[in-house]
Formats: C-alpha cells, sequence, structure tokens
C-alpha cells in the first residue's frame, strides 16, 4: 500500500499514543477523499501486529509481520461490504465481533480495520456499538470516514476522534509537481479541486482524467458561445457526469469569486479564461445554475438507477433559458 509523506506527524502522534499505552480502542479517522487515510490505518495495524516493533515502527521480519505482508494475519480483520452489497449488514459485523472473544491466535493484539463505517448500517452500528461499550482484551478497531455526521452520534459518542487535515498548499503543489511532472499552474489547480488533498489531486492529473476534463471544458467553452448548453449533453451523457457536475460548480463558483473580488481563491487557476467567460454573467444567473448542478449532481449519486439522459436534459435546457436575458430564475433556498 502507498506511503504518504504527509500522513508521517499524525502516524507519529497516534502510534506515540498506542506506544505510551493511552491508544484508544476505537479509533474514528475523519478525512476528505484522496488523503490516503487506508495506509494510514495500515500502517497502525501494522504497528499493532508487529512482535518485535522498534520504536514505533513495525520491524517487517516476525511472524506477525510476515503475515500481514502476506495478508493472512488470523487476528487482523479488514471490513468491506459483501460482493455485490453496497452497505455493511448486521450479519457481517456479528461474525467479526463474535471472534473477538476468543483470545489472539499469535496471542497479541487483535485489530479490526473498517474501511468507511458509514457504511454500517443501522443494525450493524447498534451491533457494533455493543462492542465498542465493553470492548474485549487487547482489541483494538480503526474506522474511517469521510462524513462522521451520517454516523449514529451514540456509535460516535464511543470513539477517538482524529481528523486528518489537509498538508499546507505550497508543500502539496511541490508534491504533487514532482510526483506528476505537471507545471505549477496545473498542480495548483488540480490540488483547490480536490481540497487541498494531494493523492486525489494527482488522480486528476492523470491522462485520463485530464483529458475527459478539458474535453468538457471544450464543449462548455462553444455552448456559452453558442448560449446552447443542450449542445453538452452528448459528452455529459455518461458514467463520469457527476466528475463533470463538479467541474462546472467549480467553474460557476469561480466566476462569482471573481465577481466578488476574491480572486486569490479560485480554483481552476488553469482555466481563467472560462472563468472571466462566465463572469460575464448576472451574479443571480451564477448562482441559479450553480444551485442546479449542485442538486441534478446530488440525485445521480443517490439514485444510480436514475434517468440520467433525461434529467441531463431537462437541466441543461433549463440553463439555456436562464442565459436569455430578462428570463425567470427559480428562488435560491440557502
Amino acid at each position: 500500500m502507498k506511503w504518504y509523506p504527509w500522513l508521517r506527524p499524525a502516524f507519529e502522534k497516534l502510534s506515540g499514543q498506542y506506544q505510551a499505552g493511552h491508544g484508544h480502542p476505537a479509533l474514528l479517522i475523519h478525512a476528505i477523499p484522496g488523503m490516503g487515510e487506508d495506509a494510514l490505518c495500515y500502517a497502525l495495524a501494522r504497528l499493532k501486529m508487529c512482535q518485535s516493533p522498534q520504536g514505533n515502527k513495525s520491524c517487517g521480519q516476525c511472524r506477525g509481520c510476515k503475515l500481514m505482508q502476506a495478508g493472512t494475519h488470523p487476528d487482523y480483520t479488514v471490513v468491506v461490504p459483501e460482493k455485490g452489497k453496497q452497505n455493511l449488514g448486521i450479519d457481517v459485523i456479528r461474525d467479526v465481533t463474535d471472534k473477538l472473544y476468543n483470545r489472539a491466535s499469535l496471542g497479541g493484539a487483535k485489530v479490526v480495520w473498517i474501511k468507511d463505517v458509514t457504511l454500517l448500517t443501522e443494525a450493524a452500528a447498534n451491533a457494533l456499538l455493543k462492542t465498542l461499550e465493553e470492548p474485549p482484551e487487547h482489541t483494538w478497531f480503526l474506522m474511517a470516514c469521510h462524513e462522521p455526521d451520517k454516523l449514529l452520534p451514540t456509535l460516535r459518542s464511543r470513539c477517538f476522534h482524529f481528523l486528518l487535515g489537509v498538508p499546507d498548499e505550497p508543500w502539496a503543489q511541490a508534491w504533487l509537481q514532482r510526483e506528476s511532472g505537471s507545471d505549477t499552474v496545473q498542480c495548483l489547480a488540480a490540488l483547490r479541486l480536490s481540497c487541498g488533498a494531494p493523492a486525489a489531486a494527482l488522480s486528476l492529473l492523470q491522462p485520463d482524467n485530464a483529458a475527459l476534463r478539458n474535453k468538457f471544458f471544450e464543449q462548455l467553452t462553444q455552448a456559452l458561445n453558442n448560449r446552447e448548453f443542450y449542445s453538452l449533453l452528448a459528452v455529459m451523457n455518461q458514467e463520469r457526469a457527476t466528475d463533470m457536475l463538479w467541474w462546472f460548480s467549480t467553474l460557476l463558483v469561480d466566476a462569482l469569486k471573481l465577481q466578488q473580488h476574491a480572486g486569490q481563491s479560485v480554483m481552476n487557476v488553469d482555466r481563467l479564461p472560462l472563468v472571466e467567460q462566465l463572469v460575464e454573467f448576472p451574479g443571480m444567473v451564477l448562482q441559479a445554475i450553480c444551485n442546479a448542478v449542485f442538486q441534478l449532481r446530488a440525485q445521480l449519486l443517490a439514485v444510480p438507477a436514475i434517468n440520467r439522459e433525461l434529467l441531463l436534459a431537462e437541466q441543461l435546457l433549463a440553463w439555456e433559458h436562464y442565459l436569455q436575458p430578462g428570463a425567470p430564475l427559480p428562488s435560491i433556498h440557502l
């Protein structure tokens, strides 16, 4: 599993707590996508499974380390949804927790890693809660999530929360340049579009993602020139429609920032001419379209089986209408 340098301070802090005997049995790591929390959890698990740790590092040579490297450690469990399912049901959690009351196979710690704890059904969360209230001896839960507010309050209250914050922008930008080979402006744009998460920014700079973003923006430029949003349907009616809607929303937000003289925080710094083209439209029009984009994206994410083409066509025609002088705009609820 790839290790990222910005994880080092978090690892040292958390591993230090474990080594000092102050580690909480239920650690909940909150991070935005693209921060590499999986690598952090795995490193902590490796340390707990090591039989001869060297400070806050696993030795890599003991039986525990060898089994972790092979992915066959009997006292280490990774909890993910069953094949074909999107959630973690109560049966999965019971299968895991029931085994925790047995003695560890290697006589040491037992570690359970729940990659995305927000996938727990309510019944599964309550089953896990019972175990967290009285955790078995030498048992450690490592949990990660992007939206802790989705968790049951009672479950959150049983965990030690750790926020994995993004690194400083200049440092992350320099790292991104080294890893991607992209120029300064491209790296800054990718980083800001990823809310400061370097791994997500690196993914955005990969050729397939960069090509799709470039193609979408080229089509968008033509659509704006011709005042014909409907022409975007051909490029947007695909599985990655939500990505394109996200990119479009960031352009709209950037245009609103420029209108308010807040250009220093623009995200799409590599697409300033396109942002400036949007600035020409009234702020109320930009806000109306932006609000509609957010709602459409949320619909597509929430209901995968929804008629994407119909929704896109309806909204593109509506946005096209908003661009007409004097066109009535929908109410915006903040």
